[in-house]
């Protein structure tokens, strides 16, 4: 399995892990209580795999946090009833440009 593979795994997994977090009600509903457990078990272990196949830290990390970040919006806005706005899409944005600037960067 690739790096990027993993990453996607690990993105994936966080993701699920923040989410059922919400879910969770404090830890009172086992279900998503489970799910956060092995979401972020899971989303830890892809990343470790990740810098073991040689992925600079600082890219991964802003690659994995910043795809989290969107995505958990994305996911709190379609299914949660989150409200999203202007300011908060301009956040998501510099966000994402914030990661590709790392990206553009460490190829340098």
């Amino acid at each position: 399995m690739g790096a990027y593979l993993y990453l996607a795994l690990a993105i994936a997994a966080e993701v699920t892990a923040t989410v059922s977090l919400k879910l969770s009600d404090g830890f009172s509903r086992l279900g998503p209580s489970i799910l956060v457990v092995i979401g972020y078990g899971v989303a830890f272990f892809a990343l470790s795999q990740v810098l073991k196949l040689g992925l600079p830290i600082g890219v991964a990390y802003a690659v994995w946090a910043a795809a989290g970040v969107a995505l958990v919006a994305i996911v709190g806005v379609l299914f949660l009833k989150e409200p999203f706005n202007l300011a908060m899409a301009a956040g998501l944005v510099l966000v994402i440009g914030g990661v590709v600037l790392i990206e553009v960067g460490s190829s340098q």
